[in-house]
């Protein structure tokens, strides 16, 4: 804990663990003579859910870091170890020993990420006797007020209408008042196979350093029993180690990634991809910051539109999207089941203990590195809970638990909304839903499967074909209205009624297997 001198009452200005950012609004008026900064390492936020070892680890470690940074710039830090024997092990405990201490005339904070802890924070005036002003956060392209006046009228919303008035409204590949090239959207680019001689080029590693070594250690000592590992940690936890990967990316892996970022490669977990989401989720870098890197890559020329656009279309459009929604539906979306998913969650989410090649490498990979890319998360994770019917609760919290990038107001909405459609619509247009076709055809892994992945009936073949047609089936009648469902329901109805009949006996004999807790 910082030793104090006696100084004029200030501001007492609360950084949170996702908000190491030089530019946070908290920080905007900031007098270092007079103020205080309030960061706080607690056990409640490292076990609310039982984190990656990494993400722990990454988290604290940009906080340590960050506020070195600020106190660097002449600012007082008030720091909070996890080992302080005075830890109460909570925002509010530590927030009410800070005021006891400081005797500030007011607190300061930027609006929280979760909805848990924008609910705790609504009584911190009670709590403290003091004005707290809890000010919007301002590193995000939309805010919570303007997305709500976007969804004004609407029952559901799609992404690519929002998208388009974010590029319209901040200028990011626009000529004139259109897009660039004429084309909103180059996604039917970016679904290409990796063909098997090109391999992606490595993205840097970050050495720990002595603040993150000794993290390390610590976490290992008191979240041993949490998933995953941090053995090998090697992200950014400052600033400046997130812009040089973020360079890196723009550099060596940008221009390949359009045409190639829907494919899964055994061996090679990050294939073209940034990697700069734990960065930016933290606040090492802003979203505006790589938007603004990808488009002066586009127009240098160094990088294909399809590429620069799929890119800023994940960062610009769907994050921002899914904030929106997040904050617009809680907290009744975090309670919708539409499709009446009840099973649980199998073992093999948590040890990768199953016959499926696919599911064994895309969660041996989230044990090892706290990462999966997006087609990973969508189309293998989120499409067998999706076609097994998997309780969207113990879905939910397993994505915030593995991915170092998680944090509720992102991981939901992809979650329960775009893999699970338990929201019924309200984000997507359709369930993801796809047989073992679509798997083989973006990746290696069929290849050395135990399964066949052109069976669907016998006891070889592929789980997600019998699952997917027995999901089709299974709701044929709530997805009839949906014109994009008309097709497999037309391709279900078209298929002989005994052979639909030796698929469902196959999808049930897997759905037996999970209820059992036997591996699939």
């Amino acid at each position: 804990m910082t030793k104090r001198q006696s100084k004029p009452q200030g501001t007492l200005r609360v950084v949170l663990g996702d908000q190491c950012s030089a530019t946070l609004s908290a920080l905007a008026d900031l007098d270092p003579a007079i103020d205080t900064v309030l960061m706080a390492e607690v056990r409640a936020e490292c076990t609310y859910v039982r984190h990656h070892q990494t993400k722990i680890v990454l988290v604290l470690s940009a906080m340590r870091h960050f506020a070195r940074a600020l106190r660097a710039r002449g600012v007082t830090v008030e720091y909070i170890t996890l080992d302080d024997p005075a830890n109460t092990h909570s925002l509010r405990g530590e927030l009410v020993r800070a005021v006891a201490r400081i005797h500030p005339r007011q607190i300061v904070i930027t609006e929280c990420g979760e909805w848990r802890l924008a609910k705790d924070m609504e009584d911190w005036h009670d709590l403290t006797g003091l004005e707290v002003d809890i000010r919007p956060d301002t590193r995000f392209l939309c805010s919570i007020r303007d997305f709500r006046t976007w969804a004004r009228g609407k029952n559901n919303f799609r992404m690519e209408f929002f998208y388009r008035e974010m590029r319209r409204r901040h200028g990011v590949l626009m000529d004139g008042d259109g897009p660039v090239e004429g084309r909103w959207n180059f996604d039917a680019e970016n679904r290409k196979r990796l063909p098997k001689e090109v391999h992606a080029p490595a993205p840097p590693a970050f050495p720990p350093d002595t603040i993150t070594t000794e993290i390390i250690a610590m976490v290992r000592a008191r979240f041993g029993d949490h998933f995953g590992t941090c053995d090998g940690f090697s992200l950014p936890v400052t600033a400046a180690d997130a812009h040089k990967a973020m360079a890196d990316f723009i550099t060596h892996r940008l221009p390949q990634f359009g045409d190639w970022q829907d494919a899964m490669k055994t061996g090679e977990p990050t294939l073209f991809h940034a990697l700069v989401s734990t960065s930016i989720n933290c606040g090492l870098l802003t979203p505006i910051e790589v938007i603004t890197a990808a488009e002066a890559a586009f127009r240098a020329g160094t990088v294909a539109l399809n590429g620069a656009e799929g890119f800023i279309r994940q960062i610009l459009g769907w994050r921002e999207f899914v904030r929106g929604i997040y904050w617009l539906r809680m907290p009744e979306y975090g309670q919708l089941n539409a499709l009446e998913a009840t099973r649980k969650l199998p073992q093999f989410y948590w040890d990768a203990s199953t016959r499926m090649n696919c599911l064994h490498q895309a969660i041996s990979d989230t044990r090892e590195h706290a990462y999966a890319h997006h087609i990973q998360r969508l189309m293998i994770t989120g499409n067998f809970a999706l076609l097994a019917g998997l309780d969207p609760v113990e879905v939910d919290e397993w994505y915030l638990i593995v991915y170092a990038d998680a944090y509720e107001w992102v991981e939901m909405p992809n979650t329960r909304g775009m893999a699970l459609f338990a929201d019924g619509g309200i984000m997507g247009s359709k369930p993801y839903a796809a047989s073992g076709a679509y798997i083989n055809r973006m990746s290696d892994y069929c290849g050395s499967c135990h399964y066949d992945v052109k069976d669907a009936a016998g006891e070889r073949g592929c789980p997600f074909n019998a699952l997917y047609w027995d999901f089709i089936a299974r709701h044929a009648a709530r997805l009839g209205g949906n014109i994009r469902m008309a097709m497999p329901l037309r391709n279900m109805e078209r298929m002989p009624p005994e052979r639909l009949a030796q698929i469902r006996t196959r999808a049930d004999s897997l759905l037996a297997m999970l209820d059992a807790g036997q591996a699939i």
